[in-house]
């Protein structure tokens, strides 16, 4: 647990492969983001609670750019507000690195800056 919750920030990075592509195009569907977002989730509700939690809601989902098979993807969440048992989560999720398959069927490029690809607000609820 931590001393300073307010701003506590958790960041996840995952390869994008092409198994978790659902789309024409190599592209992922969006809930594959949410999901990453809920891992964040809970390990900030681990960090600052001792327990993991439970998701309660998403709200101002903004999906601003398209995640392909080949990605490499961060996604992030920071304590925005602290409630009794409530907990709401800014996200955000970049693609930092992406496949570049007009060169080769392994070539990829570091994007600088990182796209942005998603934000959300979240909810979560944790045990009294």
């Amino acid at each position: 647990m931590t001393d300073q919750p307010l701003g506590l920030t958790v960041t996840h990075r995952r390869y994008v492969t092409a198994a978790d592509a659902h789309y024409a195009g190599a592209l992922v569907d969006g809930a594959f983001v949410l999901a990453l977002f809920g891992d964040v989730a809970t390990e900030l509700c681990i960090r600052l609670d001792g327990d993991e939690g439970l998701f309660a809601a998403y709200g101002d989902v903004q999906f601003l750019a398209p995640v392909r098979a080949g990605d490499v993807i961060e996604a992030a969440g920071t304590i925005a507000r602290l409630g009794t048992r409530s907990r709401e989560i800014q996200f955000e999720a970049h693609v930092t690195c992406r496949g570049a398959p007009e060169r080769g069927p392994s070539a990829a490029d570091v994007l600088t800056p990182p796209l942005l690809v998603t934000t959300a607000r979240g909810t979560v609820v944790v045990p009294a």
